[in-house]
């Protein structure tokens, strides 16, 4: 307990507010809170402590790894995964520390993945990257709910993005898709939702923020194949559910900097959406594209998904609440199924839209006197000039007029937002 709470606790003695017998009670209470708390410090050297232990390790038997006899190395290929099934076993069964926890669970992720590498080494046992990946991440995945680890649940995240770049994307074979990065997503998810509802305003909550929408960008792209066309709309309504995730209530209880899922959304669908105020992408990127077929069905599926997000909003908020990034992806639907035949149009009705989501978030800055969001606003309209400043024949007066305009724009809003802010204030 800090040294200027237990100063106010005696001026409420002092002041016969509360009795002496209370005031032990409550620095009693509070000490053994901050005694169960883990130290997070200590939580973080004890992860990086296991990674240089399980390295370590691994160097010493790499030195004289060919003067070693198969069974030797067979033996010693199974050491770390016995010590790592030790620890962790320990520090289950005596309900050990979150740093006892995390760090044996670090250790075991990485004994696996050194023991199931050097076996296939000692026995000459064929196999892909692809594969190692994918047996690693699966046989790790329960340690995610055993040993409730942050750390594993993380790796997780990174190995199978690993595995499904590297199946779906790297890979010199053709037509493969790594379904098995679906499992690992929904194993991660189950832990990131208990933890979303327990303790959203954690730092480690942050990180999941941020990791998970990054890795469903790079996982996405591994199930795009020969309709590469419909990739548009499957990205464009991933981050329409990027965007409504991070509008849900729950998520209003942080700031905007730890929703990950917010932020990602409203720049994917920005960038997206800007390279489809061009007309050259609905010019060659739109007649071969078919209605059956793996990306359709995705973007169906995804489209539902952000749907029933957006419902859960309507639902607790009401629909005064809602804005338009959070239905932009319906609207980019309607234009690509209904309106590319047409590429004029649908360039025009492109960046009308943009321009309204531009002005929308100058709004939303406005509404709620952040500056942030105002000039995020600001350079959407910007950008989209800009972009309109090289595919247009206007003279070098006009554009040179709309660059000042654009940056008295900047100054003014910012100069009345500022006034409004101080305003506010002093009421």
């Amino acid at each position: 307990m800090s040294l200027k709470f237990q100063k106010e606790l005696q001026q409420l003695v002092a002041d016969q507010v509360i009795s002496e017998d209370i005031s032990n009670k409550i620095s009693e209470y509070y000490d053994q809170k901050r005694r169960r708390q883990p130290n997070k410090l200590f939580t973080i050297f004890g992860i990086f402590g296991s990674l240089l232990i399980g390295s370590g390790i691994i160097l010493m038997l790499a030195h004289n790894w060919d003067d070693f006899s198969r069974m030797t190395k067979t033996i010693l290929a199974f050491v770390p995964l016995f010590l790592g099934q030790l620890i962790a076993g320990y520090s289950i069964l005596k309900d050990k520390s979150r740093t006892w926890k995390e760090a044996s669970g670090t250790f075991l992720f990485f004994a696996v993945g050194a023991s199931i590498s050097l076996v296939s080494q000692i026995y000459n046992i064929s196999g892909d990257l692809g594969d190692f990946l994918k047996t690693w991440t699966l046989l790790c995945l329960p340690l995610l709910y055993l040993l409730r680890s942050h750390a594993v649940g993380l790796l997780v995240i990174l190995l199978g993005t690993y595995y499904a770049a590297e199946v779906g994307i790297w890979s010199y074979r053709s037509n493969n898709t790594p379904w098995f990065y679906v499992l690992f997503v929904l194993g991660v998810l189950l832990h990131y939702w208990l933890q979303v509802r327990k303790h959203i305003t954690t730092n480690t909550t942050t990180i999941f923020n941020w990791i998970l929408p990054a890795s469903f960008m790079v996982g996405l792209g591994a199930f795009i194949s020969n309709n590469s066309e419909l990739g548009f709309v499957m990205y464009v309504t991933l981050f329409g559910i990027f965007y409504n995730i991070g509008k849900v209530p729950a998520f209003q209880k942080i700031r905007t900097l730890r929703n990950g899922f917010l932020i990602l959304g409203s720049l994917g669908t920005i960038t997206l959406l800007m390279i489809f105020t061009f007309k050259w992408p609905w010019e060659e990127l739109f007649d071969t594209w078919v209605y059956h077929s793996q990306e359709f069905y995705i973007s169906c599926f995804f489209g539902v998904i952000a749907v029933l997000f957006l419902c859960y909003t309507i639902i607790k908020k009401g629909v005064q609440s809602v804005n338009l990034f959070q239905v932009s992806f319906i609207l980019f639907w309607m234009l690509f199924f209904l309106v590319a035949a047409n590429p004029f149009i649908a360039m025009i009705c492109t960046n009308i839209l943009v321009f309204i989501l531009g002005i929308s978030a100058i709004k939303i800055g406005s509404d709620k006197l952040n500056f942030g969001i105002l000039n995020y606003g600001l350079l959407i309209v910007s950008i989209l000039i800009i972009c309109r400043f090289f595919d247009t024949d206007m003279s070098f007066v006009i554009r040179g007029l709309l660059f000042v305009i654009v940056g008295a724009g900047f100054f003014f809003t910012n100069y009345l937002m500022l006034k409004k802010q101080r305003k506010s204030q002093t009421v």
